[in-house]
């Protein structure tokens, strides 16, 4: 175990994965852009398993909470859309479109906001959403998902190279899996 740390420890990304991946080569694809290949393959993963979960649910689904005293799934579906609307900015891809989302399903509780939007407008926003950025992430290239993000000076992020674009995506795809587990839920309970 000492020997594969102290090896780990002693090479780059690059240099310890390249035997790993050497035999993509043949794809003329580099060790970046599999990385990221394999990135934004779990990210559309769990944009697609959270849309058939969606659909499968029904409006009234929504309005039930995941668990006695915890969130509804409605607020979940905000939350999530305002989460990804917020990908814009922090990625440097445009304004969000829905700024509205935030300060109701991010910076508030479930039912602090007595008027939010409907199950119904919340499933086409999250839907908008996820194809715009959809829309995005294909034409970024390699060199573009290692630049910093929004939430980092040009400065800091020479120091900080890690916090980039592409780990904006593992975070947020890793928080819409945790969500998508709770919205699972209601699913069970429907049946």
């Amino acid at each position: 175990m000492r020997s594969l740390l102290r090896l780990v420890s002693g090479c780059s990304a690059g240099s310890f994965f390249n035997p790993i991946f050497a035999g993509n080569k043949k794809n003329n694809m580099d060790t970046s852009e599999l990385i990221i290949k394999m990135e934004l393959d779990a990210w559309n993963a769990q944009i697609s398993a959270s849309n058939s979960l969606l659909a499968s649910l029904s409006d009234e689904d929504l309005m039930k909470e995941i668990s006695p005293g915890r969130n509804r799934g409605i607020y979940l579906l905000g939350h999530l859309t305002a989460i990804h609307d917020l990908m814009f900015p922090l990625l440097r891809l445009g304004e969000a479109q829905y700024p509205g989302l935030g300060p109701i399903f991010v910076q508030m509780p479930d039912r602090a906001v007595a008027e939010i939007p409907t199950a119904k407008e919340l499933r086409e926003k999250w839907k908008l959403t996820n194809e715009r950025l959809s829309g995005h992430f294909s034409k970024l290239t390699a060199g573009d998902w290692f630049s910093r993000h929004n939430n980092i000076t040009d400065a800091d992020f020479v120091n900080e190279p890690h916090r980039n674009r592409l780990n904006v995506l593992i975070s947020r795809t890793n928080h819409l899996s945790y969500h998508r587990g709770q919205l699972a839920l209601l699913a069970k309970k429907a049946d």
